[in-house]
């Protein structure tokens, strides 16, 4: 939205008016508001569930000492920083190069297609195509609403018009509806997450909340944080650390 229907109207309206936060589809819309607020690169924490729900609220006391709970915001500062005079378009794809490309999608791509005997390659990220990419304008890339402008136009005569204008798949799994919707999941869930317990790293009264609560309240927030809480459970009892 252009800056000054932004700051004059919709931020008012929705973080002034009193009661907004009571009307579902107005306080929605709040939440976004307030997630986009921070300037960058703290946005890109603001929506996450540990910065929702607060470090020392899933997190024993004694855990939390011996770790730096700065130290992710301090990593997504240095990454950023060489980002940080161009758009911001561009800002958010060089934090989503390392994090969420480099650190993300491809070791799960790579490490799945090999357990699976299966030779992966990634021809758009030759080093000469992502060279180039880094040249284009914003303008380029994200053209009012439509995404991937550039590249839909260059090989518009090249994929087929059903490919061109199919709508995105993201990677992401309906965990959360799988766990709800799936007893024998939800229990693997459970005696996963249970052998965190006594490991005094999360707080017993948050699984107890997370499980019996939280995640049919919210599947699909609170599912990833099931998820992982699962496999950090499973990992370490595997390990028998």
């Amino acid at each position: 939205m252009p800056p000054p229907l932004r700051s004059l109207l919709i931020e008012p309206a929705l973080l002034g008016i009193p009661g907004v936060q009571h009307i579902p589809l107005l306080k929605k819309l709040r939440s976004y508001v307030v997630q986009a607020r921070p300037p960058m690169p703290q946005r890109y924490a603001a929506h996450t569930v540990l910065t929702h729900l607060g470090f020392h609220n899933v997190f024993t006391a004694d855990f939390l000492a011996a770790v730096d709970v700065q130290h992710p915001q301090q990593q997504l500062v240095a990454v950023h920083q060489p980002y940080a005079g161009d758009s911001l378009v561009n800002q958010m794809l060089g934090i989503d190069l390392k994090f969420i490309l480099a650190d993300g999608d491809l070791p799960k791509v790579t490490h799945m297609c090999e357990l699976a005997g299966i030779d992966v390659m990634f021809p758009l990220l030759d080093e000469r195509i992502v060279e180039f990419s880094q040249r284009l304008t914003a303008r380029h890339k994200l053209r009012g609403r439509t995404l991937r402008w550039f590249f839909k136009h260059a090989l518009r005569d090249f994929l087929p018009p059903a490919v061109i204008t199919k709508q995105k798949h993201g990677f992401g799994l309906p965990v959360g509806a799988w766990l709800v919707g799936h007893q024998p999941l939800f229990d693997m869930a459970a005696d996963g997450i249970g052998k965190l317990k006594g490991r005094g790293i999360v707080q017993p009264r948050f699984i107890d909340e997370l499980l019996t609560g939280r995640l049919r309240e919210h599947p699909a927030y609170f599912g990833t944080m099931v998820w992982v809480l699962m496999m950090l459970g499973l990992w370490l009892d595997s390990r028998e650390l």
